[in-house]
């Protein structure tokens, strides 16, 4: 397993700033450009290609990421995934142009095929069509009949979770999402509370007070938890949207007294390379990122050579990591 001193070998900063980004720390004074080679550090010790044959013919692929650097280093996931499409990309031997919305069709002659990360409007979709490129979506399936893509089961996933804490024996479980917005303010709910809300009220246990959304960054981590700790009958664990949140619940936790996993168990989700690192670990649900990106390239580079016409839609199955932040109830 690779250790904070590793991470602070690669991305040439000190152990204490390794530490401070993985942690989130407000008070660090760093770069952007810092934090991401520390995330970059801390994925790439943690991937490993594949040793399968690489294919004789190459190509060109254009990486067509929809987030800004700040978006990606507020929610690592899709760094996550990029870090690992990257180092497929090069053991492939295969030549990569970055895409930014807004590239013109011009710019992509050269162009085999495209692999698409991050959230799209449909008028982004459209603009992504229209260069008739062979593509791949990572995270979404906007055109089934159109693009090949690589999602994960939201709906397992969350149950997963949500499982293993009614076997330790949670009754009051509470959940802490975010929400997202496109550029022309249009709101999208976040499939995993539709779930643990469906989920719960199957099972009886469903307290519309346990739901608190706000953004999906550590501050409002620490905000919302802070409120369900404020409540008559406190929840005795809560599921979080991602990991970066959950920071934030460390944080508010610390502040107020409550100890992980006695007094309040944590489940996140993501499995980021911090995780590992938090104090006590954090028990979340893994979305094998780098297996998405692996399958997003091998997906791709199929359809060029075979020209296959079918499009393929591969869902990439989750898995519970155990850690030390959520115990059954006393």
């Amino acid at each position: 397993m690779a250790t904070i001193k590793d991470i602070a070998d690669i991305a040439n900063v000190s152990i204490a700033t390794v530490s401070r980004v993985l942690n989130y720390d407000e008070t660090l004074n760093v770069t952007d450009e810092t934090r991401q080679r520390v995330f970059e550090a801390a994925e790439q010790l943690s991937y490993q290609v594949s040793n399968k044959k690489r294919r004789k013919k190459k190509f060109k692929i254009g990486l067509c990421y929809s987030y800004s650097l700040e978006e990606e280093l507020n929610d690592t996931y899709y760094l996550s995934i990029r870090v690992a499409l990257e180092k497929k990309l090069e053991a492939e031997g295969l030549k990569v142009h970055r895409i930014r919305s807004g590239d013109q069709p011009e710019q992509l002659r050269s162009i085999d095929g495209i692999i698409c990360l991050g959230f799209f409007l449909r008028e982004d979709i459209e603009r992504i069509a229209s260069y008739q490129k062979p593509v791949v979506f990572i995270d979404s399936s906007p055109d089934e009949d159109l693009f090949d893509s690589v999602v994960i089961d939201f709906h397992k996933a969350t149950k997963k979770a949500l499982d293993y804490l009614m076997e330790l024996g949670h009754t009051k479980i509470g959940f802490i999402g975010g929400v997202d917005t496109d550029k022309y303010g249009n709101h999208y709910y976040d499939l995993r509370q539709e779930v643990f809300e469906g989920y719960l009220k199957e099972k009886g246990l469903y307290s519309e007070g346990y739901i608190k959304i706000g953004g999906y960054n550590p501050k409002d981590g620490y905000l919302l938890l802070k409120q369900l700790l404020e409540l008559e009958e406190k929840p005795t664990a809560v599921f979080v949207a991602n990991d970066t949140i959950a920071v934030g619940l460390y944080k508010a936790c610390s502040e107020l007294g409550y100890r992980i996993p006695e007094d309040i168990s944590i489940i996140g989700f993501n499995d980021i390379s911090a995780a590992q690192f938090m104090v006590p670990p954090l028990t979340t649900i893994r979305l094998n990122t780098e297996f998405m990106g692996e399958t997003a390239v091998s997906l791709l580079q199929e359809r060029l050579m075979s020209e296959r016409e079918l499009s393929l839609k591969v869902t990439i199955p989750t898995q519970l990591i155990i850690r030390e932040s959520a115990v059954a109830i006393h």
